[in-house]
């Protein structure tokens, strides 16, 4: 069963009604959704909810006795101008085995990026904590109708067996990442002092009892090394 975010005009979905799988359509627009509802192919594997992504609590929508007992996967070619916040909800609990987004070709290198470069940052950190990301194409302006300005990317993103934070932390996690990165080209000591609320003489000391050298930048550690200073602020 595919959960598809803002299904549009009906192209993605009327390929995810072809290839035999049921889905769950997501959109806005009444018209759009009205029209996807009088769609052919496959239409009575099709569940159309008008409505805000945003706004929509997906686990209710997901338990619909037509899929009692299906595993489920959400999909789409998503606004990129709420891109985070979709990428957020996606893997929230109850997790999806698979999200497959389209997004802007800069958000997909910042969510694949890897310590040490300079596209990697609380984006990347606070959804690799939870998924692997797989960057798997470019898709250009031109495949589009009228062509956006920016080139897109498909992203494949996959919850871990074992996630790194639980999901109740995951909140406090991305807080305190994004906090980090605030303050991105100062020294670790400064950024980790800003985001758990410490001296920087505190800051250090704490960084030095975990083997991490205060004087490097945020995006020089990996996601560990933040969980672990999390838990280092719990301590606090």
């Amino acid at each position: 069963m595919i959960l598809e975010i803002g299904a549009g005009k009906g192209d993605l979905t009327r390929e995810l009604l072809q290839s035999g799988a049921w889905v769950v359509a997501i959109e806005r627009d009444r018209k759009l959704a009205d029209e996807l509802l009088r769609a052919g192919h496959g239409a009575d594997r099709l569940i159309v909810y008008e409505g805000d992504a945003l706004k929509l609590d997906w686990p209710t929508l997901i338990r619909h006795p037509r899929f009692s007992g299906l595993q489920w996967k959400t999909a789409g070619n998503i606004p990129y101008y709420i891109t985070s916040p979709l990428i957020d909800k996606a893997l929230a609990a109850p997790l999806p085995q698979r999200v497959v987004f389209l997004v802007q070709a800069e958000v997909a290198d910042r969510l694949a990026a890897q310590p040490g470069s300079k596209q990697f940052g609380a984006l990347s950190v606070g959804v690799q904590a939870v998924a692997t990301v797989e960057r798997l194409f470019t898709v250009a302006p031109g495949s589009f109708r009228p062509p956006p300005k920016v080139a897109s990317a498909l992203v494949r993103l996959t919850p871990l067996a074992e996630p790194r934070v639980s999901p109740e932390t995951v909140p406090a996690f991305r807080r305190f990442v994004t906090a980090c990165f605030t303050q991105r080209r100062k020294q670790l000591r400064n950024s980790v002092a800003h985001a758990a609320r410490v001296s920087v003489t505190r800051a250090a000391q704490g960084l030095a009892d975990l083997g991490l050298d205060p004087s490097q930048r945020p995006e020089q550690l990996g996601v560990g090394d933040f969980v672990r200073l999390l838990r280092w602020t719990d301590r606090l």
